[in-house]
């Protein structure tokens, strides 16, 4: 039986400010024996948010998660994607992304994911060449103008 999650879409979503608290005040009354399943729905709420504090946050709890519970790591492993693509992490979020398609490999949401960091980091890559190019070019202009002035003396 499959585990069915919303589409990556949804991590732009983020919950209402009602709906996070809700969930923070169950995890902060729980302390210091918070529950898994607790942690786990704060940190998918924290990872949904558009606080890149908040999505750092939720990146910590679930990767405390991962670390501590073997037997939640799949259901982590998207969300910790997720989380690290809404923060730009781009190849922690290819590497969690890829364990879960490793063990999955017909999951459709980490699928369409796995397009989104792609063409992020296409799209980045571009970028990255063309300031490099900017860079280039400005600096063989100032070398000419260098060079020329230096002939003339």
């Amino acid at each position: 039986m499959a585990f069915l999650l919303p589409d990556a879409a949804d991590a732009d979503s983020p919950l209402k400010a009602e709906e996070l608290q809700v969930l923070r005040a169950q995890y902060e009354k729980e302390g210091y024996y918070v529950g898994v399943q607790t942690k786990f729905n704060y940190a998918w709420g924290l990872i949904k948010s558009s606080s890149r504090n908040e999505q750092q946050e939720g990146v910590r709890l679930l990767s405390d998660i991962f670390r501590n519970s073997p037997e939640r790591r799949r259901e982590c492993l998207y969300y910790l994607a997720l989380g690290n693509f809404k923060l730009g992490n781009y190849a922690e979020a290819r590497r969690y992304n890829d364990l879960l398609l490793d063990h999955e490999p017909g999951n459709l949401q980490a699928s369409s994911l796995r397009g989104l960091i792609d063409d992020k980091v296409a799209k980045e890559g571009m970028m990255g060449v063309a300031i490099l190019s900017g860079v280039a070019i400005a600096a063989g202009v100032v070398g000419g103008m260098l060079f020329k002035g230096a002939k003339r003396r």
